[in-house]
């Protein structure tokens, strides 16, 4: 797995990928409800899938048969998914359990709208590409699932093997992702423009 970043931001990354082929995957799934107890951000990827990685509820049981627990998808850093993946409740504790995990890119055919958001807030890149498109990465995977994944944010290109897809993206978070701004990371930068027009303002007005 490699990066080319900013000081916090993400512009070209390659790794691996995790096929997860299944469609309409919620936040609940994503990481369950119980598991939502902890006041910082880190902690969850052990939770993330939570039941369908594991066979019991104490977490100790791998499910074997779930993509993610088989030895060739360890370490990798490309979750493949289809359409419409982060739906249901808006928890912001879905893309940190991703995250926390290990996971630096999702690829996937549609995102939730507000799951899709907070992955940008919190520099995880979300690539929209074609159903054909999908189909034929993750059949490459499994074929060889050591195959090397570029998610390139700059070109806004997806590269793997002889495969090439372009991906769209908003301007704003293409721009926000490479300089690896939050909300408030995006309103600091404007602290020049906001100082000056609170000085600018009569001084009655700044109490």
């Amino acid at each position: 797995m490699t990066n080319q970043t900013t000081s916090t931001g993400i512009s070209v990354h390659t790794g691996t990928a995790a096929p997860l082929n299944q469609a309409n995957v919620d936040t609940d799934q994503i990481i369950p409800k119980q598991f939502l107890t902890a006041v910082t951000r880190s902690g969850y990827g052990k939770h993330l899938f939570h039941d369908w990685r594991y066979l019991d509820q104490h977490e100790q049981v791998l499910n074997p048969e779930f993509s993610l627990n088989k030895p060739e998808h360890q370490g990798a850093s490309i979750l493949l998914v289809r359409e419409n993946f982060g739906c249901g409740s808006s928890r912001e504790h879905a893309p940190w359990s991703l995250d926390d995990y290990g996971f630096k890119v999702l690829i996937a055919t549609s995102f939730a709208d507000i799951f899709y958001g907070n992955c940008i807030n919190n520099q995880l890149l979300p690539v929209q590409l074609e159903s054909e498109q999908m189909d034929q990465l993750f059949a490459l995977v499994e074929k060889d699932a050591s195959t090397q994944i570029t998610v390139d944010l700059p070109s806004q290109k997806v590269i793997a093997g002889d495969l090439s897809f372009s991906f769209d993206i908003a301007e704003q978070h293409k721009t926000n992702l490479i300089k690896g701004l939050d909300a408030i990371g995006q309103t600091l930068e404007l602290d020049a423009a906001i100082t000056a027009f609170e000085n600018s303002r009569p001084a009655w007005q700044q109490a």
